[in-house]
């Protein structure tokens, strides 16, 4: 529950960004590039903590960690109320990134040693980001209400804070498992270096980075895309991010029941086929068509990042997850941060946020291709059948 309520206040304040834009472009006379950088400013540090921090999970314990990050996450949210400048914003936006960086790994961690099998851990790892999902609808919602009422976005940093000092709490209470380590190989920020020449853990990072950069192109840029649109849709369109972040927390949370029934490799095919099609569908038949099947892609999307992310954290020996999962948010966070900006410079240069989009459905396309090389290949059934057991 603890791991649950962490990935919910993190997504509370991350997938908000998209509603969060606009309003600052208005305010402080941004261009989209410019904008971006309230989405990009924390995935790069969320990136450069999994990566030089990650392997702190598997050194000081799941615990200390998840308090040292989630202490440094609550003064961050705290101190967005003492300033007003966009780029004191982008500071505080960097601690963030290195507090969910440090926490996050640690929780990744402990999804690990409390699983006995890649099968279990896959099922806990869709419920995770099943809470994921449900903050990512909570946060914009607030946002929009905040807006709506004339109130400033800032106070969702405020709640997020408070919650989060709710969550340091708990986590200092909470009893956690006793690490058995199988190696005596030593932990430190040279092993997360070596670890990122391993082919496993590179060719999950680089798959889930086709898949978020496909993602956050929805959820940062969507609300621009359709932000003009006056056809017969107007009431989708003006709720199509929470009906994306709705689709896709229902889909995880589903994701148990239908990894118990199907296999993984044809799950990840079938919805990022499925995600390809939504994709061209939109970019083809243009705005009145991207109203519908943007937000139905969340439903395709919905498993795809935590299956993919627990096979490879589950690549790997227990006592060295939270190293993998450095290494793995490194490359999630560093594609979160680097496809949005690559399609708000596009959206620049060609005079519109639509052929951003033509660059993400490159994305989802690409991240097909993996899935088919991984469904008739499977290069690491043999680990998965030896690790988290």
């Amino acid at each position: 529950m603890l791991t649950y309520l962490m990935f919910f206040m993190f997504a509370m304040t991350s997938d908000a960004v998209g509603v969060i834009i606009p309003e600052l472009i208005t305010t402080f006379d941004l261009s989209m590039s410019q904008a971006s950088a309230f989405h990009y400013m924390p995935m790069l540090f969320i990136a450069l903590s999994g990566l030089f921090l990650g392997f702190l999970a598997d050194k000081l314990g799941r615990k200390a960690t998840i308090l040292i990050g989630l202490l440094l996450f609550a003064l961050a949210s705290f101190m967005f109320a003492l300033g007003e400048s966009f780029y004191y914003f982008l500071f505080l936006l960097a601690l963030v990134g290195i507090a969910i960086g440090v926490f996050k790994t640690g929780a990744l961690g402990l999804i690990g040693d409390i699983s006995t099998s890649s099968k279990q851990h896959s099922s806990t790892m869709n419920t995770v980001e099943g809470f994921f999902g449900v903050g990512a609808m909570v946060g914009p919602a607030i946002v929009s209400y905040l807006l709506i009422t004339g109130v400033s976005w800032k106070y969702l940093y405020f709640g997020a804070g408070v919650f989060c000092l709710v969550l340091c709490w708990l986590a200092y209470r909470a009893p956690y498992p006793q690490l058995k380590r199988t190696s005596t190989q030593e932990i430190n920020l040279a092993s997360t270096f070596k670890m990122m020449k391993n082919p496993y853990a590179l060719g999950y990072s680089l798959a889930i980075g086709l898949y978020v950069a496909t993602e956050v192109a929805i959820y940062v840029w969507m609300p621009t895309l359709l932000l003009n649109y006056e056809g017969d849709l107007v009431l989708i369109a003006t709720y199509a991010l929470t009906i994306f972040f709705t689709l896709r927390a229902i889909g995880r949370f589903l994701g148990g029941w239908i990894l118990n029934r199907f296999s993984w490799q044809q799950v990840m095919f079938w919805f990022s086929f499925a995600i390809s099609l939504c994709y061209l569908g939109a970019m083809i038949y243009g705005i009145a068509a991207a109203v519908i099947l943007l937000p139905l892609s969340g439903l395709f999307m919905s498993m795809i990042y935590p299956t993919l992310n627990s096979k490879g954290i589950s690549c790997f020996p227990v006592e060295q997850h939270g190293s993998v999962a450095g290494v793995i948010l490194f490359f999630t966070a560093l594609s979160a941060a680097l496809g949005p900006l690559l399609m708000g410079f596009v959206g620049d240069i060609f005079g519109h946020v639509k052929y951003g989009f033509y660059l993400a459905t490159g994305f989802a396309f690409l991240l097909c291709l993996m899935a088919i090389y991984n469904l008739f290949k499977d290069p690491s059934g043999h680990l998965l059948s030896t690790n988290v057991e």
